[in-house]
This record gives structure tokens, C-alpha cells and sequence, in this order.
């Protein structure tokens, strides 16, 4: 998906919002586990309940490889059916890659190719050639890890070099974005870390940030949208588990559409 058409969906449906699908099979409602793909049954009656108000999807493929042949088979699924919406969503595999340059290659193949997302995050520790490979195909992004919301960021994110006082998120941004543009590359920036974010928007103010952590991780998507927004919007704030588990029973898909219009209703007023 091309930048432009990113930012069209987003003033159409005036919203931001992207759904995190972690659908861990041992969370899902027991009364679809008797059907021949529950996973997949589970995702569509999300997405189905909420496509007119997310512009994004996100799939976080751990919960769909540590089910080996059968969660990939789930995964290719999920994707072909967002991929079939009458609106275009944005889609991302949560996938958090990052080898060497060859190694790399094959990665992008497999998720834009193969299983035809728009998007993958990706770690950038090892350098350039581990990033550069997936900047190579036509509308499709490399979503950079930059500052997120887990406790451990403080593990090395916010270490300090001595020479010019950058954290090392900073030295991060400043360094990766010459590698790709506004137009195939995003970064993830913590929504439990929002008042940081107009600090990440002095080293990139053009690009589009992911923002995992509003919902059950507590992010504040107000502030998310104080800090982070830019004059495209510039945002898509991830939820998962406050929309996708909303509710356990036979009203699952009801009460995350419920969930999701909350937060959309947010934004559109932020917009």
C-alpha cells in the first residue's frame, strides 16, 4: 500500500486505529474451537466486526508459528482475507526479523511475497544490510523498532553515548532513516512511553510512527496524539487484547467491535 492511499484511509474512516491480532488459541472462545480453523474463524469474525473502523491489521506471527503447518495455515488465511476487503486495510505482520542482508531477503519474500503483507517490523541491531533488503520491494515498509513499550527497553534503549548525549533510541532514528524514506519506512515507538514522542519528532517529523501499548498495556492514546501526530496524522496506535479478548463468549466479535469504536470515536475527534 502506497503512502498516500495509508493516509486516504485514514481521513475516511477518521481513524488511526490498528487491530493486533494475537490470537492465542488457548483464549479464544471455547464455542468456535470445534470449527475446522478456529484461529482463522476467530479472526474473521473480528475483522468482519471491525474493518469499517481499523485502517490497520496486525498479526503477531509468534501466536500463529509456535502452531507450526497449522498456524501458518491460519496465518495465509488471515492475511488473503484482509486482503479481499472491499475497503483496503493496511496490513502488517508483527514478525520483529532482523539477520543478515541474504538471510533478510528470504524473510521479505516470505511476508511480502508469499504472504503478501503491506509491512513487517524489524529489528535493526544488526545494521544497514539487515534492514536494506526489505526496502527493495515496491509499496511495501520496513517498520523499524525504535523505542518500545516493554519494561526491558530500559535494558539499552535509553543507554547514553557520552560524545553527543544521544539515548540510543535517538542514534537509532538518526541513523536508520537514511536508509529507506517517509514513503517505505515506519518506526515503533511505545505508547506507554508518549511523552518521548515529540522527542522521537524532532529526528523524524515526516514519517509514520506504530504505537503499540493503548489499551491493556495503558497507554493514553490522547497523549499518543499530543506528542506524535503530524500533519498527515503520522500515527497508527495498535490495540490487541482490549479489542480482540473484549469478551470470552458467544458475543466475542459484538464486544470487540464495541471496543473498537471507542477508540475510533477518540480519534476522529483527534483528527
Amino acid at each position: 500500500m502506497k503512502r498516500a492511499e495509508l493516509v486516504n484511509q485514514i481521513h475516511k474512516k477518521k481513524s488511526f486505529l490498528c487491530i493486533g491480532l494475537d490470537s492465542d488459541i488457548t483464549k479464544i472462545p471455547t464455542h468456535i474451537l470445534s470449527e475446522a480453523d478456529p484461529v482463522f474463524e476467530f479472526n474473521k469474525q473480528i475483522i468482519d466486526a471491525t474493518a469499517d473502523l481499523a485502517v490497520a491489521y496486525k498479526p503477531n506471527t509468534a501466536f500463529y508459528e509456535s502452531r507450526g503447518v497449522e498456524g501458518w495455515i491460519s496465518l495465509k488465511k488471515t492475511i488473503d482475507y484482509l486482503n479481499q476487503l472491499a475497503q483496503p486495510v493496511f496490513t502488517i505482520a508483527d514478525a520483529k526479523r532482523g539477520d543478515i542482508g541474504n538471510t533478510s531477503t528470504q524473510y521479505a519474500k516470505a511476508f511480502f511475497e508469499a504472504l503478501n503483507f503491506d509491512a513487517i517490523t524489524l529489528a535493526p541491531y544488526m545494521g544497514q544490510d539487515s534492514i536494506s533488503p526489505f526496502l527493495q520491494f515496491k509499496d511495501k515498509w520496513a517498520i523499524v523498532l525504535a523505542l518500545t513499550s516493554n519494561q526491558g527497553a530500559f535494558d539499552f534503549q535509553f543507554i547514553q553515548n557520552q560524545e553527543n548525549q544521544d539515548k540510543l533510541f535517538e542514534s537509532v532514528l538518526k541513523k536508520t532513516k537514511s536508509w529507506g524514506s517517509t514513503e517505505n519506512m515506519m518506526f515503533v515507538v511505545g505508547a506507554t512511553k508518549a511523552e518521548l514522542l515529540g522527542q522521537v519528532r524532532k529526528h523524524i517529523p515526516d514519517h509514520f510512527l506504530l504505537v503499540p501499548g493503548v489499551g491493556a498495556q495503558g497507554g493514553s492514546l490522547q497523549e499518543v496524539a499530543k506528542y506524535g501526530m503530524n500533519k498527515e496524522v503520522g500515527l497508527l496506535v495498535n490495540s490487541s487484547r482490549g479489542i480482540i479478548f473484549a469478551s470470552r463468549g458467544t458475543d466475542f466479535a459484538e464486544k470487540a467491535r464495541e471496543e473498537a469504536l471507542k477508540i475510533q470515536q477518540e480519534m476522529a475527534v483527534l483528527i
